[in-house]
């Protein structure tokens, strides 16, 4: 049967003069990171509202269409 890996002994970390600058690096990409999961969202919303315009837009052609054909029709047969 297998035996869980043995632990690591805990290594306190040396605050060196390269700590601020990843630091700064850290904070950096973090704030990137949250624009672009934001401006993704802000995407997707408008996206959605071009979806739901466009379905619409659509529909009214397409009932725009047939009750013109309609007409059409009844005019054609005497209806």
């Amino acid at each position: 049967m297998a035996a869980p890996a043995p632990r690591r002994a805990r290594v306190e970390r040396v605050v060196t003069h390269q700590e601020p600058t990843r630091l700064q690096r850290s904070l950096v990409r973090e704030r990137a990171k949250r624009r672009a999961r934001i401006e993704h969202e802000r995407e997707r919303r408008r996206a959605r509202r071009r979806f739901a315009v466009l379905v619409l837009a659509l529909l009214f052609f397409a009932a725009v269409l047939s009750l013109t054909i309609w007409d059409e029709i009844e005019t054609l047969f005497g209806l």
